[in-house]
């Protein structure tokens, strides 16, 4: 589980292509200071698995799942990412509930720079677009943001400073895909919605069987 909170704005040193699958090798000094093997780190929002680390970099493997479902297979040598380790029981959420699940890609659209921020439109697809509302919050690249405006087919979102220079959205052109993960609560709520509520004759059923253990 993460914050989208980004700790480091890391680099993919070398991607080995391996036919069904692809070993990215990435530094990022700060979330690998206390990284293991089989240890999880967000790069741009995707929850991958460490597989060794070494002076700073870690490697992990990225499921062909992974690279359709993602931005991650338009990446390649050079290219900056965001990276966010697992939170820890306990501490501050300064962020949302995030898995590290990308529930898909949207596409920058446009900026528009203001004083002291920057606001910019990302399109989404349409079976995301219904967990997306204005004041709410959503994942892009990892990074945990307010939506300002909502629509059908795009979100706007406003950029201070601080996020513009150090996470890959303050690089980011248009044209440029980016990954996206809504608020799993959202996606809980209407599946308990669509599916209504359990039969009493089911809830019958278990308390016959507590009966039956005790």
């Amino acid at each position: 589980m993460f914050t989208g909170i980004v700790e480091e704005l890391g680099e993919v040193v070398a991607i080995e292509d391996l036919g069904d699958s692809s070993r990215f090798r990435l530094r990022g000094p700060v979330v690998t200071e206390d990284a293991k093997h089989g240890d999880s780190i967000a790069v741009n929002g995707v929850c991958l698995t460490v597989v060794d680390t070494a002076d700073g970099e870690f490697t992990a493997d990225v499921m062909a799942e992974t690279l359709s479902r993602s931005s991650l297979g338009a990446l390649s040598a050079g290219s900056r990412v965001n990276l966010e380790r697992p939170m820890a029981l306990g501490g501050r959420l300064g962020g949302h509930l995030v898995q590290g699940h990308v529930d898909g890609t949207g596409t920058l659209v446009e900026r528009t720079p203001a004083e002291h921020w920057e606001i910019v439109k990302i399109a989404l697809p349409a079976a995301l677009a219904r967990y997306v509302v204005e004041k709410g919050s959503i994942t892009v690249d990892g990074v945990s943001l307010t939506v300002v405006d909502a629509a059908d087919d795009y979100f706007t979102i406003s950029l201070i400073p601080t996020t513009l220079a150090l996470t890959t959205l303050g690089i980011k052109k248009p044209g440029d895909p980016v990954n996206l993960e809504v608020d799993v609560l959202a996606k809980y709520v209407e599946r308990l919605l669509t599916r209504g509520t359990p039969q009493a004759a089911d809830l019958t059923d278990v308390e016959e069987i507590k009966e039956m253990d005790r």
